[in-house]
């Protein structure tokens, strides 16, 4: 009866307690965490080819994406359970895309510990993994959770990504593979998990960026009835700000790939179930930035072998031309505010038209 209650009546209360209560998992696990891995000596190994100060970095505990995503989930289960939701397979999904994608960023991270380098999965490998877990996703996505296969462009068009779509009878059940719509949600969960990771170069950046962005996911969630991913994304806000505590600038912990592809992944899943895929892509567009940054460097330098920037990813570019590592914090900060606010503004004008 308490948890009928509170849906119905205080929904916005059960948000506020998923952030509070994230936060203060996160808040008290890391001091002890962070002890575990300096009695263990798991540190990170920082990058040959990044920028020379960054070496004095070398050997700080890193996998604090483990206790982000102990926060999350017990948040999320808690607030959910006092929440009842009539559908919960959405969440599910979302928090197995997480959990699944956490647990190979923690191999990716145990790698580079043991053999002490800064590479850790093979890129195949990583590839592999992410393509069987976007795959998986968006078919569950589709034909259990009621997904559309469409992409919406506010105020301009619906793209419908299921014209090409092949369909299967499964005991007298039928089973959709919408092919284009398919490889999109690839690429949206590929490419926004890989792009967080390579945000994750400076104190506090990726942990910022991504609250910022969840905090308007949460946004769009909530004004779209679907309580239950509210408070996911809710959830993850608040272990970010208490990660944040202890990430800022000296960090005492990194985030590690534990939670940066967790967290990229996990915030591409909720765009699809929320269907607000094209708007995502504004609200992370520092993510985007970042990860296109090191595509046309890349990409440049094969061709001409000149560079673009003068290191990517792009946060680098500005510690080379003399930013302090805060300033490059802060203003990205900011960027993200701004593209998450333009994000959520069209997608909410869009729903009222």
């Amino acid at each position: 009866m308490f948890g009928d209650f509170m849906i119905y009546q205080y929904p916005t209360f059960l948000v506020f307690l998923a952030i509070f209560i994230a936060m203060a998992l996160a808040i008290v696990l890391l001091p002890l965490w962070i002890r575990i891995l300096k009695v263990r000596q798991i540190g990170q190994q920082i990058r040959a080819d990044g920028p020379q100060h960054h070496y004095v970095k070398q050997g700080t505990p890193t996998m604090g994406g483990v206790v982000i995503l102990v926060a999350v989930l017990v948040a999320t289960l808690i607030c959910s359970g006092l929440a009842r939701p009539e559908q919960t397979l959405p969440l599910i999904l979302l928090l197995l895309v997480t959990l699944l994608t956490g647990f190979m960023g923690l191999i990716d991270d145990l790698s580079k510990v043991i053999k002490e380098r800064s590479l850790g999965l093979r890129p195949n490998a990583k590839m592999i993994c992410l393509t069987l877990i976007s795959v998986s996703f968006c078919l569950a996505a589709v034909n259990f959770a009621g997904i559309e296969p469409t992409l919406t462009i506010p105020f301009i068009y619906t793209f419908d990504l299921g014209w090409l779509t092949t369909t299967i009878n499964l005991g007298g059940a039928s089973f959709s593979i919408p092919w284009i719509y398919l490889l999109f949600v690839f690429l949206l969960v590929a490419g926004m998990s890989n792009a967080v990771n390579l945000v994750d170069g400076l104190d506090g950046l990726a942990g910022g960026a991504v609250m910022i962005a969840m905090i308007v996911m949460a946004a769009i969630a909530y004004r779209g009835d679907q309580l239950y991913l509210a408070l996911f994304a809710a959830a993850v806000t608040g272990a970010c700000v208490g990660f944040l505590w202890f990430n800022a600038h000296p960090a005492s912990i990194f985030m590690g790939d534990t939670s940066s592809l967790a967290l990229g992944a996990a915030f591409a899943a909720l765009a699809v179930l929320t269907k607000a895929e094209f708007v995502s892509i504004i609200i992370g567009g520092i993510f985007v930035l970042e990860a296109l940054s090191v595509m046309i460097q890349v990409g440049y330098y094969k061709l001409t072998k000149k560079r673009v920037f003068l290191m990517a990813p792009l946060h680098h570019h500005f510690e080379q031309k003399g930013w302090g590592e805060t300033k490059v914090v802060i203003r990205f900060w900011i960027i993200t505010a701004l593209l998450a606010s333009l994000g959520f503004a069209l997608y909410f004008a869009d729903s009222l038209s």
